[in-house]
């Protein structure tokens, strides 16, 4: 039996006269329930907790069910699966301790299915008929009918009042859902479904088991199931990457005695004796290269050779886990029966919001009937808005990248003052090395600091647009619920790519690019700002990519961890606790879900989004932090078991729904994996160090070793009078009259001084050249191998051949039996006359069907 209960609102009051109304819709509507075969039980608000609320639970019999799978075509087996099952591989024992039990993973045996047909009842395996259809269905089925019934009383028509999110909307009930089978910590008299998804499936210690997929499918539906299959794949496919990652920063640490070029910058006479031009006006002083000696380390560590092999491997990855995933995505939607699914009816039908916002009617050419649209400048004029408020909010992030680009300048100015002024009152004038503490250089501590507001600003804005992103897209008033999700996936992805990306975007490709040179620098909001542009460390801006990207991706991890998991468990402990400690018959199994938490309609859409933001950062700037993969895969570990946690103990059972893909979030994906070559690529060319390592190295050194790369990435500038910009006492400390600078650029003197080198041509040659290669190698080897992979594994082809083949055959040998009996029956009770008459009809009629 199928049970799904409304809740209802205790008319407290009235006085004037409307509560009337909720009472007629819902006793029309009850009625009309009643009519399609539903049995309907009331519980008085007596008998309550709260002694306020009434439920209603609602009972579905077998005629009704069976009635409505075969108006949804709804699949049932019919015959017992002969496809050999796969065979033990070796050294499967190995795997065992991942593994969970059979009938956990198996809850049922595998079938060959066909649409259900009630006049052909025979034809399917039918056990036990209270159990033939399974839980989703069954709540799937109820839901169908309280969505499509009518609370218009007899012989009134009114198409407008039809469905139970029309009463929800309107306040005739508060809560519509299906009942869960048991409690998650014990099992019921004959359920036990959400006993063993919590015992399997949602407790943290069981991370590293595998998910029981069909069991999820067969208690949440297939939507849900979809969700948690791509979330595994896409978690066991980060292994991979994560390993590789891992390698490449062990390289990284490895060589960490070999690096050259930090080893100059280290060095008292190398980098202790080279002085540096000021990297702000005013309050900076010069400085020796030698201060940024523990960067360049740091800088080594993911910036080196093993960087470029890991740039081109994400990039097949990505390849391998879209396509492999299209591969894991078939067999499911062969195995859940979803290969001739089309979109449910209850997807693609009128909102109801637009049904009331709508006013305007036409006649549908279709089924002759009035129905409420949008006139076509009416709905320019919403798309319009729309477009507008999205540009109005993207402009307001890059406006707060702006702003802290400008905190950046400034407190890095404020640093270099108080470093300044420390060292004036010391009498140091030694100029060893510019720190803030013991170890954070100006650059570090201004990076940091820098991602960290930039991550609240992120945070902030996020917050705000989700409510504004639902409030134009209900401006809108899309028609569908499928069309209403799609708009809505569109502008929040829109939204969050430039909100949590724009910033690494600007240390990436803007940071240290447009600088200038020492007499000509270039000012943002122009020099009477005095707010010069930002300059890359001698090793280069991808230390800085890099903390940009860690704080605001383990960030964003960590709070949302906390949103998910601590927060609910705070506000739901009590009622949990109470539940627990109340028997059921003082506090009914209806009451105890009631207070759990509501899985709204785009429940699945916040997690799906928090998964493709994730998955832009280990691909858009993982050549950047090679270890980001790992730190996703401890979050998604994680994040299975919070999200299952979730389902099994804090959120209502919802209503089983189909899915046979992940939908417009495919797309995304496909998208982000191909502007992921592209900024790798450039990441690789103009933010890493490594291409001008590389001309030097082959081009220009002597010995064929790094030595003297250092001093060739530094330009000299002369200085031929105390600047402006400049105080006196901080002039008169030093008695270099030249200072340098990273660019190059030709020395005073030169004919064409400060005008670039040779070398800078080569090295930007270089550049080009490389992410042309890259990205021509990348894409090659990806179209290779998605034209390698097929999407339908051959297997699955073949069982599903096999499968309209015994379709065929069965219901052929069905139908020619069931004439058959017919026909003995009718020979049996006709007199001889009529039977000889009547047999040549009757042959006629068994070869037509043959």
């Amino acid at each position: 039996m199928s049970l799904s209960w409304i809740r209802k609102k205790e008319n407290s009051s009235s006085v004037f006269g409307l509560c009337v109304y909720p009472q007629e819709r819902r006793r029309a509507f009850e009625a009309n329930l009643e009519k399609r075969g539903l049995e309907l039980e009331t519980e008085d608000k007596s008998d309550s907790k709260d002694q306020k609320t009434y439920f209603l639970k609602i009972h579905a019999p077998r005629d009704v069910l069976a009635t409505y799978a075969d108006v949804l075509k709804i699949k049932v087996p019919f015959k017992k699966s002969d496809i050999p099952q796969s065979q033990d591989v070796a050294l499967e024992w190995l795997t065992q301790p991942f593994r969970l039990p059979g009938n956990i993973m198996h809850p049922e045996p595998d079938y060959f299915t066909y649409h259900f047909d009630k006049t052909k009842t025979d034809f399917f395996l039918i056990g036990d008929k209270d159990t033939f259809f399974p839980p989703s269905t069954r709540n799937r089925i109820v839901f169908y009918i309280l969505s499509r019934c009518a609370y218009y009383k007899e012989g009134q028509k009114d198409r407008e009042k039809t469905g139970i999110k029309r009463l929800l909307s309107n306040g005739t009930y508060t809560a519509a859902f299906p009942l869960h089978d048991c409690r998650y910590w014990k099992k019921g008299r004959n359920a036990e479904e959400r006993y063993n998804l919590y015992k399997h499936w949602a407790r943290f210690l069981c991370f590293y088991k595998e998910q029981p997929l069909n069991l999820i499918k067969k208690y949440y539906g297939e939507k849900i199931g979809i969700y948690f299959a791509w979330l595994g794949f896409y978690t066991e496919m980060l292994f991979l990457a994560a390993v590789v990652g891992l390698i490449c920063f062990i390289y990284g640490v490895l060589t960490y005695d070999d690096n050259i070029t930090s080893k100059e910058i280290c060095d008292p006479k190398i980098g202790g004796s080279i002085m540096m031009c000021p990297l702000c006006d005013k309050n900076c002083t010069f400085w020796r290269l030698d201060s940024t000696c523990l960067s360049s380390w740091q800088s080594h560590l993911f910036d080196n050779e093993a960087t470029v092999f890991f740039a081109m491997f994400m990039g097949i990855w990505v390849t391998l886990f879209l396509e492999f995933w299209k591969r894991r995505q078939a067999r499911l939607e062969y195995e859940w029966d979803l290969v001739d699914f089309e979109e449910e009816q209850q997807e693609l039908q009128t909102r109801p919001e637009f049904e009331i916002k709508c006013t305007n009617r036409r006649l549908n050419k279709i089924t002759q009937e009035m129905e409420p649209y949008l006139p076509l400048h009416t709905r320019c004029a919403r798309y319009c808005l729309s477009g507008a408020t999205v540009t109005f909010w993207i402009s307001l992030i890059l406006a707060c990248i702006t702003g802290v680009i400008a905190y950046r300048l400034a407190v890095y100015a404020s640093f270099a003052s108080i470093i300044g002024n420390h060292e004036g009152e010391s009498g140091n004038h030694k100029n060893k090395t510019l720190l803030v503490g013991g170890l954070i250089t100006p650059q570090l501590a201004t990076s940091v600091t820098a991602s960290c507001i930039n991550f609240v600003i992120i945070m902030i804005l996020n917050f705000f647009y989700e409510k504004v992103a639902i409030w134009i897209t209900d401006m809108e008033i899309p028609k569908t619920h499928l069309e209403y999700e799609n708009r809505l996936i569109t502008k929040m992805f829109m939204f969050q790519f430039v909100n949590y990306y724009s910033s690494c975007f600007y240390v990436a490709f803007f940071k240290g690019k447009f600088v200038g040179y020492p007499g000509n620098y270039t000012y943002m909001f122009g020099k009477w700002k005095k707010f010069r542009n930002e300059e890359c460390d001698p090793g280069g801006c991808l230390i800085e990519l890099t903390t940009q990207l860690l704080i605001v991706m383990a960030g964003k991890q960590l709070w949302g961890n906390i949103q998910e998991a601590l927060l609910p468990l705070m506000r739901n402990w009590w009622s949990s606790r109470k539940g627990r400690h109340n028997p059921e018959n003082h506090y009914s199994r209806w009451e105890q879900d009631h207070v759990l938490q509501n899985f709204s309609q785009l429940g699945l859409f916040y997690e799906y989004l928090e998964m493709v933001i994730q998955f832009g950062f280990i691909t858009l700037f993982v050549a950047s932090f090679p270890l980001a993969p790992l730190l996703a895969l401890f979050n998604n570990i994680l994040e299975i078991r919070v999200d299952a946690w979730k389902f099994t103990t804090q959120f209502r059972r919802p209503v089983a729904s189909k899915a046979r893909n992940i939908g417009a979030w495919q797309e995304i994906l496909n998208s982000v994996a191909i502007l992921s070559v592209v900024t790798n690529a450039f990441i690789m060319a103009f933010t890493s160090d490594m291409i001008p390592r590389m001309v030097y190295l082959y081009a220009y050194s002597n010995s064929t070793s790094m030595k003297g790369y250092i001093n060739s990435s530094l330009s000299e500038y002369r200085i031929p009078i105390r600047p402006q910009n400049m105080t006196e006492d901080n002039w008169f400390r030093h008695f270099n009259t030249t200072c340098r600078y990273r660019d190059y650029r030709h020395p005073p003197g030169h004919k064409n001084e400060y005008t670039h080198t040779m070398q800078f041509w080569h090295i930007l040659a270089a550049k080009m050249a490389f992410i042309i290669i890259m990205e021509h190698v990348v894409f090659v080897v990806k179209f290779f191998i998605a034209w390698m992979i097929p999407d339908v594994p051959s297997d699955v082809k073949a069982r599903i051949k096999r499968e309209r083949y015994l379709i065929q055959e069965h219901l052929h040998n069905y139908e020619v039996e069931k004439l058959k009996l017919q026909l003995s029956a009718s020979f049996i009770t006709e007199p001889q006359t009529s039977e000889t008459s009547l047999t040549p009809d009757k042959h006629e009629v068994l070869s037509e069907c043959l």
